[in-house]
């Protein structure tokens, strides 16, 4: 989803991860928390355990609010002079348009299996990746406009890449995580 504000002046056009991941991930957190609070409230004493059921089901109830509720606030803004990108942690991250060197599009397998997902990295001039969309998250007609907004080109890799491929070619792409395999 994006919405676009103008006018005559400065054009932003905001980004939001697709709207779907709400349920898919949390439907199934949900079922995963009940069972918890039935185990709970079988195994405690009927008569004294429920303050224990209660205090769970109150603090189980918070973190999945503030998780829907950080989820509801994460976007990206782009325009001419840059991103502004909002992550599900609250942080609030931005990039210069004159930093950016390159957009570049690449398939990436997921693990262990030939399907692929649609990678969109923003890259600095000194080499390294300062925004990321995952195709996970992002859908492609978001990653279709960030090169236009930005006014960079745009380099698609024709073809498909493993995580390790783009570990050894392109490490500064990557989060700090992805960059060590856990194989070595």
């Amino acid at each position: 989803m994006s919405t676009a504000v103008g006018g005559d002046g400065l054009r932003v056009t905001t980004l939001r991860p697709r709207r779907t991941l709400g349920w898919s991930i949390g439907l199934p957190v949900v079922a995963l928390v009940l069972p918890l609070l039935a185990v709970e409230l079988w195994l405690l004493d009927p008569t004294g355990g429920w303050p224990i059921v209660a205090s769970t089901a109150v603090v189980m109830t918070a973190l999945l609010a503030a998780s829907w509720i950080a989820y509801q606030r994460t976007q990206a803004s782009l325009s001419v002079y840059g991103i502004v990108e909002r992550g599900f942690f609250g942080g609030t991250y931005t990039v210069a348009a004159r930093d950016v060197a390159t957009v570049l599009r690449v398939q990436l397998y997921r693990g262990n299996s030939l399907d692929t997902s649609q990678e969109l990295f923003v890259v600095s001039r000194t080499g390294r990746g300062v925004f990321r969309m995952r195709g996970r998250f992002w859908n492609t007609a978001s990653m279709d406009r960030v090169a236009g907004i930005l006014g960079a080109e745009e380099i698609v890799r024709p073809e498909p890449v493993t995580l390790a491929e783009l570990r050894r070619t392109d490490p500064k792409l990557l989060y700090w995580f992805e960059r060590r395999s856990l194989s070595r």
